[in-house]
């Protein structure tokens, strides 16, 4: 079953909440500056929607259900997530701290990129950043293929190559031959459970 999301346009051709992606495009797509988000309830649209923008920009969809679950995701950890605008389009990729929400890295936009293989990307940049900082603690993603691909250390993406997205493809092959040299945990990538704890805090809060 898809779980609905209600979207919040502060700036736009019209503005308020929208119960369907479709209706929310409607209004932002190639409006200068158009500012909105995802939210998965209308409880949390309404009172994001008497807020301002600058209070949800860069912030997770989600006001923090996962700390309601009799099962929470492991403390301390990393969250990552990607999106891309279109498909291929601009993509960028981010992590943050679980608990905190902030920011740890954050990458792109590259053109002419998708969603799995920001997602692929950014687990390896979650990697290595915990290498590079002396650091254990698990990363999480809502991607199954991403994680699939990192178990099998190949990054099998369909998307083209572009006169635009060669950095994108230098991108995977560094990653995957990070990969070929570490051998990681089994438990240093885990699935973010969407279903019990709402959207990752890494999560863009689009489409």
């Amino acid at each position: 079953m898809i779980k609905r999301k209600f979207y919040v346009v502060w700036k736009g051709r019209k503005t308020g909440i929208f119960a369907s992606w479709a209706e929310c495009e409607k209004q932002v797509r190639g409006f200068a500056g158009a500012e909105f988000k995802a939210f998965e309830s209308r409880t949390e649209a309404e009172l994001a929607f008497q807020s301002k923008y600058e209070a949800f920009k860069g912030r997770a969809s989600t006001l923090g259900k996962w700390r309601e679950s009799e099962t929470p995701p492991i403390l301390p950890s990393i969250c990552v997530d990607a999106s891309c605008r279109g498909a291929p389009g601009k993509m960028e990729y981010r992590g943050v701290d679980t608990e905190s929400g902030e920011e740890v890295f954050r990458a792109g936009p590259y053109p002419d990129g998708t969603n799995n293989v920001g997602e692929f990307l950014a687990i390896i940049h979650a990697l290595t950043w915990l290498v590079k900082h002396k650091k254990k603690m698990p990363i999480y993603s809502d991607s199954e293929n991403a994680i699939a691909w990192v178990e099998m250390g190949v990054c099998r993406t369909k998307l083209k190559r572009t006169g635009k997205n060669a950095l994108i493809f230098a991108m995977i092959r560094s990653a995957e031959n990070w990969l070929a040299e570490n051998k990681l945990d089994g438990d240093a990538v885990l699935k973010w459970n969407t279903h019990e704890w709402g959207e990752s805090p890494a999560d863009y809060g689009r489409k």
